[in-house]
């Protein structure tokens, strides 16, 4: 199996970072393919980033289609970035980090608190989960304060702070789960899980999972075929 995974930011240090990890999740004949545009948004925090960041995302999808064949793609931007225009144009599953987290968050428990980087970024997500049809199952969806590039260049500090906002999550939200709500996230889950004691989900390894058992089930016509509208 392959598939394509795009970070729609232009940051390669933390498409690199983020493909490390899907290759950790996938299974051991599943290749993961991990491209970002050359230009537009070094990191997504936002609306006016994600809005700023699509021409370079759509582009690179129609190239990468144009000339190769995929099982399925990653939208490695927890704001699932293009999700739905992406999916309208694909004969494969075309999978956002944002929402196979939260599908995993909602089968751990009946509640999971979201813990992202920025304020910026809430009202995004609080409304890709009402389009999802799971904000009844999401407690709360908490800001770090972590920028997302902070996760690149100043590690230990950030994983600090989302520890901090773990916590304060598990004492107010009654949440039974949390989902770490930005790609550049990807590889706290295992370490946050044991720390807290709880099930803490990467959408980055969620969406290699959905991928993986999606894609398989479906007709061999469909599979390894990918049209641009």
């Amino acid at each position: 199996m392959r598939i394509l995974l795009i970070n729609p930011n232009s940051t390669a240090e933390m498409t690199a970072s983020i493909a490390s990890e899907a290759r950790l999740a996938a299974r051991g004949n599943t290749e993961i393919v991990a491209l970002n545009p050359p230009d537009g948004p070094a990191a997504i925090q936002g609306a006016a980033d994600g809005e700023a960041a699509l021409p370079g995302l759509f582009a690179l999808f129609d190239k990468e289609v144009a000339t190769h064949s995929h099982d399925a793609v990653i939208i490695a931007c927890f704001d699932d970035t293009g999700l739905w225009e992406l999916r309208r144009r694909a004969r494969v599953p075309v999978i956002g980090i944002g929402e196979a987290g939260y599908l995993a968050g909602s089968v751990m428990g009946m509640r999971f608190s979201v813990v992202t980087t920025l304020q910026i970024s809430v009202p995004v997500l609080e409304g890709n989960l009402e389009r999802y049809g799971l904000a009844k199952r999401c407690a709360r969806v908490r800001a770090s304060g972590v920028p997302v590039l902070a996760l690149e260049t100043d590690r230990q500090a950030s994983i600090e702070a989302i520890a901090d906002t773990i916590a304060a999550a598990l004492r107010e939200d009654e949440c039974d789960s949390i989902v770490l709500g930005c790609a550049g996230m990807a590889g706290l889950a295992d370490d946050m899980s044991e720390r807290f004691g709880v099930p803490v989900i990467d959408g980055v390894a969620a969406a290699v999972g959905l991928c993986e058992t999606v894609a398989r089930g479906m007709p061999s016509r469909g599979r390894s075929a990918m049209s641009a509208v």
